[in-house]
């Protein structure tokens, strides 16, 4: 059997961490009508700062606590907290697959914002892909319907907020450690979750819910990790395309597990993020030191 080599390595692991955050998604979206969004999140930011601890805390020691930027790190885990909670309420009025590809859009607007940052001038056709893109997420929102609610607006947001917070991972990872900034932001994202916990604490009823929760906290941290591996492999260059994974797993979850199936406006809207996505990508190509484009915030 040939041995894969260390890009084919990558993209196998970005694809099964595309795979672990869209059963994330549907177990949110399943767990958002039954327990509280507090406790949810209090439950995956433990399990996140718990297992990183476990694991690096025997080798790293207090040097797993020592940071350069204290003060971003807090602001990383803030961060963190507002995006799962805009990515919780999202996940709770739409389908798995059209939340997911609008949350797509993040690498193409980290991207522009990191080139205009450095002072680059961005193409003409670079503005016009991320325009597609706005366009398809527009089709998978569809603002005419009848029933449009402006909560279904959530997700753009939540692309703005992860914009920010993916650039902050960027600088801190050429300062600190991954592991500890991993680690922090669990830390800060637990305890603000368990400052507000006392007042939407109710106990998961049944052993399928708490068998859920903590599937959601072992699920979510094994998707991270996979992640932080696959671009210890790879690079973004060459792992961005296969984020877009994730569209395809979330729309087959949606069809099966929730029975959603996106209409034909829908459908046309995913496809133009995605084309509009991986050809942004591939026309970025490599840049050394850029933005961290991997990791989502939820």
């Amino acid at each position: 059997m040939t041995r894969l080599s260390r890009d084919q390595q990558g993209i196998l692991l970005v694809i099964l961490a595309m795979a672990c955050f869209t059963g994330v998604d549907g177990m949110v979206k399943y767990l958002g009508a039954l327990v509280p969004l507090v406790v949810v999140m209090w439950f995956r930011y433990m399990f996140q700062m718990t297992i990183t601890a476990a694991v690096l805390l025997p080798r790293r020691g207090r040097s797993l606590f020592q940071t350069r930027h204290p003060w971003l790190q807090v602001l990383r885990g803030v961060s963190l907290v507002v995006s799962t909670s805009l990515a919780f309420l999202s996940l709770r009025y739409m389908p798995v697959a059209e939340f997911t590809a609008i949350l797509t859009l993040t690498p193409m607007v980290i991207t522009l914002v990191s080139v205009r940052a450095m002072g680059e001038r961005v193409s003409w056709l670079r503005w016009l892909l991320l325009a597609g893109g706005l366009v398809g997420a527009l089709m998978v929102i569809q603002p005419d319907k009848h029933d449009f609610e402006w909560i279904m607006l959530l997700p753009l947001a939540l692309v703005l907020v992860s914009t920010g917070f993916q650039l902050l991972t960027s600088y801190l990872m050429r300062h600190d450690d991954p592991g500890t900034t991993h680690f922090l932001t669990g830390a800060v994202a637990s305890l603000l979750a368990s400052l507000a916990l006392p007042f939407f604490w109710e106990t998961p009823v049944g052993v399928s819910l708490w068998v859920m929760v903590c599937l959601l906290g072992v699920v979510s941290t094994l998707g991270h990790y996979l992640m932080i591996l696959s671009y210890s492999l790879a690079s973004p260059a060459t792992l961005t395309p296969y984020l877009y994974f994730q569209i395809a797993f979330a729309t087959l979850a949606g069809w099966l597990v929730f029975s959603q199936v996106p209409d034909s406006w829908s459908l046309l809207g995913i496809a133009m993020i995605a084309v509009c996505g991986v050809a942004s990508s591939w026309l970025a190509g490599p840049r050394p030191g850029g933005p961290v484009e991997n990791e989502p915030a939820l």
